[in-house]
């Protein structure tokens, strides 16, 4: 089993999370999540979400978010959209959608705790997707 997994959380300002889909997220919160906690690694703007889309879940706007994400385990959002199946199915990275508190909240925070509660079904998706 892990012991951490590197997670980017989709969010407006580092605080609270972004409504929007994970691509469209103006930022991604990249956090080191163990069993015992959270540590953030870094802020990256997301330089995807200006990509402009043929249509609703272009493949374009997924390879562009993509490349942002080296290094990363587990994309985590209030919301993902059509590119979630992408995500899930021709990636390295787990996609999760908050289903606790944080969806009430929006509050990273409240997102990290859910994550934590939920490390070891995280870190064996993780692991399947290391193979």
């Amino acid at each position: 089993m892990c012991e951490s997994i590197v997670v980017a959380v989709g969010t407006v300002d580092g605080k609270k999370l972004s409504r929007s889909h994970f691509g469209d997220s103006p930022y991604f919160a990249v956090y080191r999540v163990s069993r015992d906690g959270w540590k953030l690694l870094e802020l990256r703007p997301n330089k995807a979400s200006q990509v402009e889309e043929e249509k609703h879940g272009d493949p374009r706007k997924f390879r562009a978010v993509a490349r942002q994400l080296d290094g990363i385990d587990v994309a985590a959002a209030w919301a993902m959209g059509p590119n979630y199946v992408r995500m899930r199915d021709e990636s390295p990275i787990v996609p999760y959608v908050f289903r606790g508190e944080a969806r009430r909240s929006l509050l990273v925070e409240d997102g990290l705790r859910e994550l934590v509660e939920n490390f070891d079904e995280l870190c064996r998706a993780v692991e399947r997707k290391r193979g």
